[in-house]
């Protein structure tokens, strides 16, 4: 999104506000967006539902504490963004239904639950778009797969992309891709931070101490990824530039292929499929 651009919404709805909902929900918040009509969310308990009302244009309602507060939170929006845990959303879609306007686009952000259950338990007039973002929304720097629904229309679907691209980067996929790319862009900021979680560790065994150890590795780290943007070249190549014959890098990278860190990465994001597969079943 250009610094210079606003970007105008219509009123969305958040039913649930966990640490996903809440990553979109503040980058909406960010200078150079409008969203009309406002934002409303809910959550279980009053407190929290007060931590976001106190957020500027939101307004916030406690199921705990009003047993309406999702119907009443959908009342108007033209977006409303399903963010429980995946095994409520079916008791969620059945209680909000008949409060939804017809032309309403429910996004779903509800790990392994498929188009079809949300078309299943909603109007026929309401359509449905899957989406897969990631916590680095919070900063602008999200990566959110989206996927059309059978109803939805290429006017629905541009709203959601529009919706998503104001907290960072969206690709359109089929729905038989959603639950892989959940495993690579979904789960990657854990892989990342458990990264330099271990290599700061490993600085810290050599004498560092712990602020130097983080200097080091998240200063390496950003640093990296901001080379590999700027770069027209690929990963590949930028790594052999750092790799010299023969040299330290060149002996270090030969023990992390020893580790087999591909293969390591095939059955990690084999086994979030796996339970992406046993979410989208009930289990």
């Amino acid at each position: 999104m250009s610094a210079e651009a606003t970007v105008r919404l219509p009123a969305i709805a958040f039913l649930g506000a966990g640490s996903m909902a809440r990553a979109i929900l503040t980058g909406l918040l960010h200078p150079g967006i409008e969203v009309d009509g406002g934002i409303r969310a809910t959550n279980r308990s009053a407190e929290r539902a007060a931590e976001l009302a106190a957020l500027p244009g939101v307004v916030a309602f406690a199921t705990e504490t009003d047993a309406a507060a999702n119907r009443t939170a959908v009342d108007g929006a033209k977006i409303v963004v399903v963010a429980v845990k995946p095994a409520m959303v079916p008791a969620l879609l059945e209680e909000i239904a008949d409060a939804l306007a017809p032309g309403t686009i429910v996004v779903s952000v509800a790990a392994g639950v498929t188009v079809a259950t949300f078309e299943s338990l909603l109007p026929e007039s309401v359509s449905v778009i899957r989406s897969m973002p990631n916590t680095p929304a919070v900063v602008g720097r999200a990566v959110t797969g989206v996927s059309a629904g059978t109803r939805s229309s290429d006017d629905d679907l541009a709203l959601a992309v529009a919706l998503f691209e104001t907290v960072g980067e969206v690709l359109v996929v089929p729905e038989a891709q959603i639950d892989a790319l959940s495993t690579i862009s979904g789960s990657g900021p854990a892989y990342v931070f458990y990264l330099i979680e271990q290599l700061t560790a490993a600085a810290v065994d050599k004498g560092f101490t712990p602020e130097q150890a983080a200097v080091m590795v998240e200063g390496t780290f950003r640093g990296a990824s901001e080379l590999l943007a700027a770069s027209d070249d690929g990963p590949a190549e930028l790594r052999r530039r750092v790799t010299s014959p023969k040299g330290t890098t060149e002996r270090a990278v030969a023990v992390l292929e020893e580790a087999a860190l591909k293969q390591t990465f095939d059955r990690a994001t084999d086994a979030a499929l796996a339970r992406a597969r046993e979410l989208a079943s009930g289990a």
